[in-house]
C-alpha cells in the first residue's frame, strides 16, 4: 500500500471567498518584509525620496525589537499621515506614464502598508509651514501633536508580533544587524551627498558623513564615499570607469551612461561580497550586469576569483523597468544587449590601461609607425630583435637605435652594458634637459633563474615575471592585429604565412573532426590545416605573427581549444581564447637568457601594451618592491 503525504493529500472543497483585508495586507507584507534588513531599505527609500540630508536609523536587537528611522527631509502634511499607512497610497506615481518612467527609490506605496500589518508602526512627521508635528499611532490610528524638527521618523516596534511563526526564521541579533547596516551601506554608496548613521542598542554602529560638493567635484566626492564605506584599500587599487554610449537609442532618449570604480585584477576576492551596481541610484541585482563585469575581466583574472566594483548605470527611465519584484531589486532592461555591450566596454577601457605604463611627462623622443608595427613579425625569441628589424626596414641603421638610447638612457653600472629601447607604438621617453627619462618599469640590471627579469626603477626593486609579460604583449598585438584586418572586411582575420613545406602529424579522430567542422574558424586565426590523409592532417599555413614558432604544436593546441567551444555562440570569446593560446605557444619561454637589450626591450613593450599587469590566464605579470620594504627586510632605520 503507497502511503499518502498528507500534506498534498486532497482537502474537501470549498467555496471561492474574498480574503479579509488584514490578511490581504499580511500576505503583502511576505513579498515586501523578509527581516529587518528590507524595513530599513523600504524607510530609508522614503527618507532620500523626501529629500533628506541627513539619515539616522536607530535599531534594538538586530531591528527585531525596534527600527527608527529619522530623517530632515520635507515630511508628510497632518491630513495626509493617516493616508500614508493604507495600502497602494503614495505621492509618487499617478498613472500609467508615471509608472514607465519611475525617478523615485520608492512608488508602489505598499511598504508602510505591509509593515503596519505585521508589526506595531508609528510615524511622526512635521512640513516646513506646520507649528509642530504630528504622531500617528498605526494600530489605532490616533493623531496627536508633538514636538519635532522638519521632517519625518518612522519607528517599527516588535517586527512579526502578529506572524510569530515568522519571527522563528530570524538569525542572531548579530546577524540582522549585519543585513541592517549593509541596507544602509547600500544606500550610502548611492548617496554621497547625504550623511547615515546607524545606531544599535543606543552605540554608533557606522557612521557617513555627507560629503558636500560642487557638481564639477563630484568625482571627488564620490571617491571619498567609497573611501569611507569601502575602505582605503578599495580605492587604491581600484581605476576610474566613464563610459558614455556613442548614440542615443532614439531622439529624445539618453545614451547609457557608467561610471564609477573598478578593482585591479588583483584586488579580486573568493566571494563576491564587494560587487555593487545601480541603476539610476536604485540598487540592484542583476545578471545581465553582473556577466557584463565580469565578461571585461575574462583575461585578467586567476582562477574562479570575483572581481570588485562599485558601477553606477544612467538610463532613460522609460528603457528600464523596476517594477518587476516588490523587493525592487530586480530590473529588466528593454534592451539588455545594449546595456550588457556599455557595462563591458566600459570595464574593458577602465582596465586596459597598464599601470606599469603610467602617462609619462610631456617630454622628446621617437615615434614608430603604428600600422608598421602591428603588422610586423612577433619573434618567438623577443622583442628586441623585432625592433631592431622594424628601424632597419625604416630606413634606420641599427647603430643609429642603440645611439638613441646611449642618449636617452643613463648607461647601467657594467660600462658594458647598454639599455637598448624596443621602439613601441607612440612610445615616448619622458625628457626634460638635462634630466633622466622616465620608465616607470625601469631599467633591467639582471634575468634571475631565466624566469625573471629584475629591473630598477624610482620606488625600487621590480620583478618581472618575463613569460608571463611576453605572453600578454603577443595576446594583445594578436588581437590588435586580428581587429585591423577586419575593419576593412566582414569578418576578423589573422594574416596567414604560408609554409615553404607542409607540416604533418599524426592526429587523433577528434582532431581531424574539429578540422572538418571548424575550417572557417581556423582560416580567420590564420590557419590552414587540412586532412593529408585519414589519420594525418597537415598544417599549410601558420599566424604571420607567430611563424617563427612550432606549427605542429600550434595547431594541435588550437584544435583542442576549438573542440571544447564546438556549440558555442560567443565567437569573438572563442577566438580571443584561442589567441591567448597562440600567445602562450609563442612566447619566450623560461630558462631562455635574454640578453639586457631585449629584457629593456620587453619591460618597454610592457608599459605601452594594454593589460600587460596580468597574463592571459590573470597571473600577475610584475611586482614591485619598494626601498621602504627592502629598509624592513634588512632592519635599517631601526
Amino acid at each position: 500500500m503507497v502511503a499518502v503525504n498528507a500534506v498534498l493529500a486532497p482537502s474537501p472543497r470549498r467555496p471561492i471567498r474574498e480574503l479579509p483585508d488584514a490578511l490581504i495586507s499580511q500576505i503583502a507584507a511576505g513579498e515586501v518584509v523578509e527581516r529587518p534588513a528590507s524595513v530599513v531599505r523600504e524607510l530609508v527609500d522614503n527618507a532620500l525620496d523626501a529629500g533628506a540630508t541627513q539619515v539616522t536609523v536607530r535599531l534594538l536587537a538586530g531591528g527585531v525589537r525596534l527600527i527608527a528611522v529619522e530623517d530632515d527631509g520635507m515630511g508628510i502634511p497632518k491630513d495626509e499621515l493617516p493616508i500614508a499607512l493604507k495600502r497602494h497610497a503614495t505621492s509618487k506615481i499617478r498613472n500609467l506614464q508615471e509608472l514607465e518612467s519611475v525617478g523615485t527609490m520608492g512608488f508602489r506605496g505598499e511598504a508602510l502598508a505591509a509593515i503596519n500589518a505585521i508589526a506595531d508602526c508609528s510615524l511622526l512627521s512635521r512640513t516646513a509651514d506646520q507649528s509642530s508635528a504630528y504622531l500617528l499611532s498605526g494600530q489605532t490610528g490616533e493623531l496627536q501633536p508633538v514636538a519635532r524638527g522638519r521632517g519625518t521618523t518612522v519607528e517599527v516596534r516588535e517586527l512579526f508580533f502578529s506572524t510569530p511563526a515568522r519571527r522563528k526564521f530570524l538569525k542572531t541579533d548579530a546577524t540582522e544587524l549585519a543585513h541592517c547596516v549593509e541596507a544602509v551601506r547600500r544606500h550610502a554608496l548611492a548617496r554621497p551627498d547625504v550623511g547615515f548613521a546607524v545606531w544599535h542598542e543606543g552605540k554608533l554602529v557606522e557612521q557617513w558623513r555627507a560629503c558636500a560638493a560642487s557638481p564639477a567635484e563630484s568625482a571627488t566626492t564620490l571617491d571619498q564615499r567609497l573611501r569611507d564605506v569601502l575602505g582605503d584599500d578599495f580605492l587604491d587599487r581600484s581605476v576610474l570607469v566613464n563610459h558614455q554610449a556613442q548614440r542615443e537609442p532614439t531622439p529624445g532618449q539618453r545614451a547609457v551612461r557608467v561610471w564609477g570604480r573598478v578593482g585591479i585584477p588583483d584586488a579580486a576576492r573568493a566571494r563576491a561580497d564587494q560587487q555593487f551596481c545601480y541603476v539610476n541610484g536604485r540598487f540592484v541585482r542583476d545578471k545581465v550586469l553582473t556577466h557584463a563585469a565580469r565578461s571585461a575581466f575574462e583575461d585578467v583574472l586567476h582562477g574562479h576569483r570575483q572581481p570588485v566594483y562599485a558601477l553606477y548605470i544612467e538610463i532613460d527611465p522609460t528603457r528600464v523597468d523596476v517594477n518587476v519584484h516588490p523587493t525592487k531589486i530586480e530590473v529588466r532592461f528593454r534592451d539588455s544587449r545594449e546595456v550588457h555591450q556599455a557595462v563591458r566596454h566600459a570595464v574593458e577601457d577602465a582596465l586596459a590601461t597598464p599601470r606599469a605604463g603610467a602617462a609619462p611627462a610631456a617630454g622628446a623622443a621617437t615615434t614608430i609607425d603604428q600600422e608598421t608595427l602591428v603588422n610586423r613579425p612577433v619573434h618567438q625569441y623577443g622583442w628586441a630583435q623585432g625592433a631592431i628589424d622594424l628601424v632597419a626596414n625604416q630606413g634606420h641603421k641599427v647603430s643609429d637605435l642603440q645611439a638613441l638610447w646611449s642618449v636617452q638612457a643613463r648607461p647601467l653600472a657594467d660600462a658594458s652594458a647598454r639599455a637598448v629601447s624596443n621602439p613601441a607604438p607612440a612610445w615616448t621617453a619622458a625628457r626634460e634637459p638635462g634630466s633622466e627619462p622616465i620608465w616607470p618599469l625601469g631599467r633591467a640590471l639582471a634575468q634571475l633563474q631565466g624566469v625573471y627579469i629584475l629591473a630598477e626603477n624610482a620606488q625600487g626593486l621590480v620583478i618581472v615575471d618575463m613569460h608571463a609579460a611576453h605572453e600578454r604583449i603577443v595576446y594583445e598585438r594578436l588581437k590588435a592585429q586580428l581587429d585591423n584586418t577586419a575593419a576593412g572586411a566582414n569578418s576578423r582575420r589573422l594574416n596567414s604565412q604560408p609554409l615553404l613545406v607542409p607540416a604533418t602529424f599524426a592526429a587523433t579522430p577528434q582532431e581531424v573532426a574539429t578540422t572538418e567542422a571548424h575550417t572557417d574558424t581556423l582560416q580567420a586565426l590564420g590557419l590552414d590545416i587540412a586532412p593529408f590523409s585519414a589519420k594525418t592532417l597537415a598544417v599549410r599555413a601558420v599566424p604571420a605573427a607567430l611563424m617563427q614558432g612550432d606549427a605542429v604544436a600550434l595547431a594541435r593546441s588550437v584544435l583542442a581549444e576549438l573542440a571544447q567551444h564546438e556549440a558555442s555562440t560567443v565567437v569573438q570569446r572563442a577566438q580571443n581564447e584561442l589567441l591567448a593560446t597562440m600567445a602562450c605557444h609563442g612566447a619566450v619561454r623560461a630558462n631562455r637568457r635574454l640578453t639586457l637589450e631585449e629584457m629593456n626591450a620587453l619591460l618597454r613593450q610592457m608599459e605601452q601594451t594594454e593589460r600587460s599587469d596580468q597574463c592571459n590566464h590573470g597571473r600577475p605579470t610584475w611586482r614591485q618592491i619598494t626601498l621602504k620594504e627592502l629598509d624592513t627586510l634588512f632592519l635599517r632605520g631601526r
